[in-house]
């Protein structure tokens, strides 16, 4: 294998890892904001307990996702250098603004937050929670716009002189209709991530007995945020399938293998036959359904992959425009299919939790627990489909990706930063991994005793609750 396929298993391996933590920690930031929102609007301790216990969660979570984070922005210097000198201009803008404002905002507040129990007034306090949950969302945007920018490439010029992208319009690359529809799209699935989090490990203790006043509560806002989460999943990803269409239409050919042009054109639930779809034995199909996806209409022509390769051919010059069709098929179903079931799960969860009751069914449980990992495996499929869709571009329509890895960057040193990254991250899993079970299993803080007025200090400093 050459430098340019270790550098791209690189950044691959690295910016799914990183991404398992990233709507985790959006969506649990936006449920802790609510819990506590609910604890100061009503009173209620168990809201207090709930926050308490999944904020120590989200911390742990936020922490892993800073730490894997922080790579990502050395890889652009060390594999892709031609690429960083190409888009630097334009590409550093959003970066630079998501570091300088939205991360500091995020963390500033944090920090406050961790260290202001019982220390600042209470809706002071919530406000810190709220304006980090608001860093995050910020944090999210921002980096979106970057990456729809290679995705549609806008408001900039090339210089031939110095062979450079140049930023013109920044506002056209803040408002980006492909920044727009992946940040709608990736903060439901946000919501949808943390809700199926909470929904397992309350689950977990529900089953176990473990304070039900606490988990009963989270089980149910989580089943409601997962529904609703899904819906803007749905409607979200309609919207980015026909930006996507318009945009890249080889990526939506590929997503169904479709080599001739096609109308009405139907889509494929599943398939079997050869992995690129050439030759086709047995599929389940729905009729129209992907001249939809693509258009908006049941009847509309959804152009092949033979016409988009011929087209791009004429366009750009001779190559090979096609993506790995095989990937690019199998992770588009497999990232739909990992959200039907956590919608269906929410549905189900909220018929068998309706009106007081408490289901005692071992299935429902043993589902809902194993649940955990449906979030993370359709976010990676859709981060998946979304790269790997893009080749041979790493700016679609600008710059190939085998004209941005770094010249002087040998296959051996490649290899040696993947092995390395690797085994320090399979290092940092296990640490969250444990981390993350033990607290889980330590369950929320106890209630708080009622005060003994005969033994009053009013001297005694109030307790301080610490992560």
């Amino acid at each position: 294998m050459s430098a340019l396929e270790w550098a791209r298993w690189q950044f691959g391996i690295i910016t799914v890892y990183h991404f398992i933590f990233v709507p985790l920690t959006i969506g649990l930031s936006l449920l802790v904001a609510g819990m506590q929102t609910a604890w100061v609007r009503t009173g209620n301790e168990k809201y207090l307990r709930m926050t308490k216990f999944w904020g120590k969660l989200f911390l742990i979570n936020f922490a892993m996702g800073v730490v894997t984070g922080i790579v990502q922005e050395f890889q652009f210097g060390m594999n892709w250098s031609d690429y960083s000198a190409f888009v630097g201009d334009v590409f550093g803008a959003p970066l630079a603004i998501e570091g300088l404002l939205a991360f500091f905002l995020e963390s500033t507040f944090l920090g406050l937050w961790i260290f202001g129990w019982d220390r600042l007034p209470q809706r002071l306090h919530l406000t810190c929670i709220w304006l980090a949950a608001i860093g995050t969302v910020l944090s999210a945007y921002f980096i979106l716009a970057a990456n729809s920018w290679m995705q549609h490439p806008v408001g900039y010029r090339f210089n031939p002189e110095s062979g450079r992208a140049e930023l013109t319009d920044f506002g056209a690359v803040l408002t980006n209709n492909t920044a727009l529809g992946a940040f709608a799209h990736t903060i439901t699935a946000a919501m949808v991530t943390a809700g199926i989090f909470v929904v397992a490990i309350s689950a977990w203790q529900l089953r176990r007995g473990t304070a039900p006043e606490v988990f009963r509560p989270s089980m149910r806002l989580a089943l409601v945020t997962v529904l609703i989460g899904s819906v803007g999943v749905v409607i979200s990803g309609d919207l980015q399938a026909k930006i996507m269409t318009d945009q890249q239409p080889m990526k939506m050919a590929a997503a169904e293998a479709l080599y001739q042009t096609d109308a009405p054109a139907s889509f494929s639930v599943f398939t079997i036959g050869t992995l690129d779809g050439t030759e086709e034995v047995w599929s389940i199909r729905v009729p129209g359904l992907l001249s939809y996806l693509a258009t908006g209409s049941f009847d509309a022509t959804v152009e092949g992959i033979n016409d988009i390769q011929a087209a791009e051919e004429q366009k750009y010059g001779p190559g090979d425009y096609r993506p790995n069709i095989p990937v690019t098929y199998w992770t588009f179903r497999l990232m739909i299919g990992f959200g039907a079931l956590m919608a269906l799960l929410s549905v189900v969860g909220l018929w068998v939790f309706r009106r007081g009751r408490t289901p005692t069914s071992r299935l429902f449980y043993a589902a809902a627990i194993a649940a955990v990992t449906l979030p993370f495996l359709a976010n990676s499929m859709g981060w998946i489909f979304t790269e790997m869709g893009r080749q041979p571009w790493v700016v679609y329509g600008v710059l190939k990706t085998a004209a941005g890895v770094s010249p002087i960057v040998s296959t051996g040193m490649v290899l040696t930063s993947l092995i390395a990254f690797t085994v320090l991250y399979g290092v940092l899993a296990v640490i969250d991994g444990m981390l993350m079970f033990r607290y889980a299993k330590a369950g929320p803080p106890p209630p708080a005793p009622p005060p003994d007025e005969s033994d009053v200090d009013q001297d005694r400093p109030a307790p301080v609750f610490a992560y």
